[in-house]
């Protein structure tokens, strides 16, 4: 907790698990953060050899903030945050999401026991972001890409990260949820990949 514990930290490591972010990236992602504390989160971690600086190549030249090895083997301690988190009894699932935050909770809530044959890639548009997921051996890689992707087995499409929730997570169809989600791709496998995920049970308050 000494290296991480700080407000705002945890979750500045959680918009880079999945690729290296420019500092206004990560400001975009945590709307409340300001710039200076995350300025000054960013030194700390990068102090402690959990984050190092790096230049994108060109077109895009930019000074990006990643994780280290060790950084990213932090994953799992989110994971499990995860899990704990949303047992709570008093857990909004209407709070606002990222969609790092959402490609992270699909990777932790995945139930690996009905994956078994399952082999597929998967396209996640969240608004402007964009994502490749790999279903295979019972993992579900997850990148960004900078494009949409193409010819994937199953594409999901919304302008926000929380519209995809009522879905995976609450098993309604795309329209009782209000058709913000859009489903590409034959509906029986879209249906089999839905059925992956699902929250840990509650606990008693």
């Amino acid at each position: 907790m000494e290296l991480i514990g700080e407000r705002w930290s945890l979750l500045i490591v959680r918009e880079m698990m999945l690729g290296a972010r420019r500092f206004s990236e990560l400001r975009a992602a945590l709307p409340n953060l300001s710039a200076k504390v995350l300025t000054e989160r960013l030194e700390t971690l990068e102090a402690t050899g959990i984050v190092e600086r790096s230049w994108r190549k060109p077109p895009v030249a930019a000074q990006v903030y990643g994780l280290t090895e060790w950084g990213r083997a932090l994953e799992p301690v989110l994971q499990e945050l995860g899990r704990w988190a949303v047992r709570s009894p008093l857990h909004d699932p209407a709070l606002p999401l990222t969609p790092v935050a959402l490609m992270l909770s699909l990777r932790t809530m995945l139930d690996t026991n009905k994956t078994e044959g399952m082999e597929l890639w998967i396209a996640f548009d969240v608004g402007d972001q964009h994502f490749a997921g790999r279903l295979r051996e019972g993992d579900l890689a997850i990148h960004p890409v900078g494009e949409g992707m193409a010819s994937p087995d199953l594409r999901f499409t919304a302008p926000e990260a929380v519209d995809f929730l009522p879905v995976f997570y609450g098993k309604v169809s795309p329209e009782e949820a209000g058709g913000r989600l859009a489903i590409e791709g034959d509906p029986a496998l879209a249906r089999r990949f839905i059925d992956l995920f699902s929250l840990p049970a509650k606990c008693t308050a």
